[in-house]
């Protein structure tokens, strides 16, 4: 890299739960180290309230954040776009947008409900995944740790 951050775009759904656990996840972690961004491909209207709490739980406040539509200008300035769940498809003219080299990583995530565990409960779960991926999507990025550098928890 050039020396500016990497920049991430996490994107779900309806950039109410996932993306946003994965983008405050980041922020955390990331200390300022990785750009960070969040969308969704049906945005919904407001921030999942268990999400926020989960988040609020590990000192992450998502509260002021809101839902908003992944567009052609986010991807292509992302170095990595990061789509939470299997039901999230990006738009091909979105993807087309993306500059030459830009990362494309799907995480299927574990869903607790499955197992039916819902909830509170059910979102730490889904928050512990999304945080052990995002640390290592750090560690890649930055060939560091969490922690290490400045950056972290």
């Amino acid at each position: 890299m050039d020396g500016t951050p990497p920049r991430v775009l996490f994107v779900c759904v309806r950039n109410a739960g996932k993306s946003q656990l994965a983008s405050g996840l980041m922020q955390r972690t990331a200390g300022g180290s990785v750009a960070v961004a969040s969308a969704g491909t049906s945005p919904g209207s407001a921030v999942n309230a268990l999400s926020a709490q989960a988040l609020a739980e590990v000192g992450v406040d998502i509260t002021a954040a809101r839902p908003r539509a992944v567009t052609a200008g986010l991807v292509a300035d992302a170095d990595v776009v990061v789509t939470l769940g299997a039901e999230a498809q990006l738009d091909p003219a979105v993807v087309a947008a993306a500059a030459p080299g830009t990362r494309f990583e799907t995480w299927v995530t574990d869903e607790p409900s499955a197992r039916g565990i819902d909830g509170l409960e059910r979102m730490r779960l889904v928050r512990d995944d999304i945080d052990a991926r995002v640390t290592d999507l750090y560690r890649r990025l930055t060939g560091r740790l969490p922690g290490a550098g400045g950056a972290g928890r």
